[in-house]
């Protein structure tokens, strides 16, 4: 019933004119800071899972760890009622392994998983030269098809990365389209031009009939929240690595200055203290628990 609930909670935020917004998250503590921010869900990211092992973004993580991430944060999040949105690249293989793990990953807790139509194993979409090759529609609506049968309400967003490889706007709106026959619930339509004029040129040919669009501004942060919200189509927006950007550029950081200041004592102002941490830990509720049970 809790995983119902999130599912039908996420569809009601896919407002086209008030759009959510999800951060990206790598772990259960990046999960519980973006919601103590006030985001509307979390974008379970693979890039942010990938980089926080310190190998590419190349379908090189098995599905058990995207697995086990998954049911950890939804965990840490469980009294929150928070929901996932949860990124399985490729779906680990073809429409066979798409049956095979959207149950697993609807009973860790996601609401709605988004799957790539890239050949497996995929390429980071904004790697330079990367390897952007996609499967054939027909293909892609067979894992569409796979998903929806085996989800008993978790949402399915299909990613086109037609932009991406460079096939243009009447490609990527063939395939969109195609993909909501399919049973697609939203489009996650993807761009690594530096300014925004191709999304948002996809974005006004949508039909305003269809379902909502899912953008992640990456490559192009100028076009605000208001702007997107404005387009009338999209009814999610995924901040699609902020989380662990900022983790590296703090750590680089507080890490550098520390040899160079030869202590600690210079970085104690500008880092979480540990009672934060002890907070985010949920300290508080394992000391109760000692003083209830413990003898």
């Amino acid at each position: 019933m809790a995983r119902q609930a999130s599912a039908v909670a996420l569809r009601k935020l896919l407002n086209k004119s008030k759009p959510a917004i999800a951060m990206a998250s790598h772990n259960p503590l990046s999960a519980n800071l973006a919601a103590e921010a006030g985001f509307n869900a979390i974008w379970v990211s693979g890039f942010e899972l990938s980089a926080s092992y310190a190998v590419p973004d190349a379908s090189l993580l098995p599905m058990s760890t995207h697995l086990e991430m998954t049911r950890s944060i939804a965990e840490s999040l469980a009294d929150k009622s928070f929901p996932l949105v949860v990124d399985v690249d490729t779906g680990f293989g073809n429409a066979i392994n798409v049956a095979y793990i959207i149950p697993r990953f609807e009973a860790a807790g996601a609401a709605a998983v988004v799957i790539e139509d890239k050949h497996f194993p995929k390429d980071s979409s904004l790697r330079t030269n990367g390897r952007q090759v996609l499967v054939t529609i027909e293909e892609f609506q067979g894992k569409i098809a796979a998903a929806k049968a085996k989800s008993d309400s978790m949402l399915i967003i299909a990613r086109t990365e037609a932009l991406i490889a460079g096939l243009g706007q009447e490609e990527a709106q063939r395939r969109a389209l195609a993909y909501v026959e399919a049973g697609a619930d939203a489009i996650l339509i993807h761009s690594k031009q530096l300014t925004p004029e191709e999304i948002l040129s996809f974005c006004r040919s949508w039909p305003d009939e269809q379902v909502p669009l899912v953008l992640v501004p990456t490559s192009y942060p100028q076009l605000s929240f208001t702007d997107i919200t404005a387009l009338g189509k999209v009814g999610l927006i995924i901040c699609g690595n902020h989380a662990i950007r900022a983790s590296v550029a703090s750590m680089r950081n507080v890490f550098g200055r520390i040899l160079k200041d030869d202590g600690l004592a210079g970085v104690e102002e500008d880092i979480a203290s540990v009672s934060e941490i002890f907070e985010l830990q949920g300290d508080s509720a394992m000391r109760k628990l000692e003083k209830d049970y413990l003898r």
